[in-house]
């Protein structure tokens, strides 16, 4: 898996750099399920970043149900992304069926959330 460098000179810490790339290219198929993903001491030599900071960010993205780590098989991007997809789907599908507005599904997203 081909990390981007990290944009040092970033307000925004670099753990959650790592975290959002992560998400973002799992979320859009370029990194699939099923995906391992170096180990957390090989992304740091690589970006250049303690150990710490990567695994900040791999428990960030394990909470968030991006990847699963499966002890010492590793780390994996987990289907979670397409079950997302699919939960979206069926939120616009029931909210459609209810007859609420783009504006008052969303609402009721921000409310839940």
């Amino acid at each position: 898996m081909q990390v981007h460098p990290l944009d040092s000179d970033s307000a925004v810490p670099p753990f959650e750099q790592l975290r959002h790339q992560i998400a973002d290219r799992a979320a859009s198929g370029d990194l699939p399920a099923g995906t391992r993903l170096p180990t957390v001491r090989a992304l740091a030599a690589e970006l250049g970043l303690a150990a710490n900071t990567v695994a900040k960010a791999y428990r960030a993205l394990e909470t968030d149900g991006v990847i699963s780590t499966e002890g010492r098989r590793g780390t994996f991007v987990s289907g979670a992304s397409g079950n997302a997809r699919d939960a979206a789907a069926a939120y616009v599908a029931t909210a459609r069926r209810l007859d609420l507005t783009l504006s008052e599904a969303i609402r009721l997203v921000e409310q839940s959330w």
